[in-house]
């Protein structure tokens, strides 16, 4: 089938023969943190390098929702439908207010700052978990070369007291994060030290502890080709759909690839929406995509 890469028959199940990939927007920088606001029809994400949060609606196109935006990256929605978002040039963690004011959540930690907060989850009990590379850092393209007080770490921020505690600093780049969907996995991205010759680059899982708090294993769960995996979101049945150099990759709860979705250009991250939480939206390096799907979104993704 033309536009897909099957490598298991279940894979066949999951793409519908008459839902293409579409073209939703172009002439982005590089495309960020998609999240689907289901009360408002529409998703939300960043035209990062441009410092700006977009609106794409199916009613009214595109729009500029924020700007600027502080150079926010990953977001999510937490338990009560509030918006909570990574900033690269603040180093923190920010909560939008029904209201439509930002408050800083987090910011420090041990008395330091953070990097660049780069991508965000959270969990059915409203903790927050995000990873916290240098990547932003780094120059002046997605937020402004700073000097960092931390290594790279895994956070999760408690939703009551606000208290942040490091659930894993055995990264060289943590990145994309996704829960499976009964919560006792956590996927982190590795995307590496890009200043080495050879970073390291796959999907390390992780067992969540009953206490709902604490993190053990952290195996290799896959190793994304081409490219590596920048983000991903989990579908109802487990499977990750990641990003990659050549579209979305598809991967099962075992780690096994079971097939691609063909994009033209190299994918940051995605989100799943719409009605049935079985739309897939693709930031495609400059160009917004989307694809239905025969699946539907982790029922705990969504708030």
């Amino acid at each position: 089938m033309d536009g897909f890469d099957i490598r298991h028959p279940s894979f066949g199940g999951y793409i519908l023969g008459n839902a293409p990939l579409e073209e939703l927007a172009s002439g982005f920088r590089w495309i960020e943190g998609p999240v689907w606001m289901g009360d408002w029809n529409c998703l939300l994400f960043q035209d990062l390098p441009r410092d700006r949060t977009m609106r794409w609606s199916e009613a009214e196109g595109l729009s500029v929702w924020r700007s600027p935006s502080n150079y926010a990256n990953g977001q999510a929605r937490d338990r009560q439908g509030r918006l909570v978002a990574c900033s690269h040039r603040g180093r923190c963690i920010t909560r939008t207010g029904y209201d439509g004011g930002v408050e800083t959540l987090a910011d420090r930690h041990d008395g330091r700052r953070l990097n660049a907060p780069n991508d965000i989850a959270v969990k059915s009990d409203g903790s927050i978990w995000f990873t916290d590379p240098l990547y932003g850092l780094l120059n002046d393209y997605e937020g402004g070369r700073q000097q960092s007080e931390q290594r790279p770490a895994v956070y999760r921020l408690d939703p009551h007291s606000l208290e942040l505690a490091v659930v894993a600093d055995d990264f060289d780049g943590p990145n994309g994060l996704a829960f499976s969907p009964d919560e006792t996995r956590l996927y982190i991205a590795e995307t590496g030290d890009q200043s080495r010759p050879h970073p390291k680059q796959y999907i390390r899982v992780f067992d969540v502890a009953a206490d709902g708090r604490t993190l053990s294993g952290g195996d290799i769960f896959h190793k994304v080709e081409p490219g590596y995996s920048d983000g991903f979101k989990v579908d109802e049945d487990g499977n990750l759909w990641s990003s990659a150099a050549d579209g979305v990759h598809c991967i099962s709860p075992q780690g096994k690839l079971l097939g691609k979705i063909l994009v033209p250009y190299t994918v940051s991250n995605l989100a799943f929406g719409d009605r049935h939480t079985s739309r897939l939206f693709i930031g495609g390096s400059h160009t917004l995509y989307s694809i239905f799907l025969n699946r539907r979104a982790a029922a705990r993704s969504m708030p």
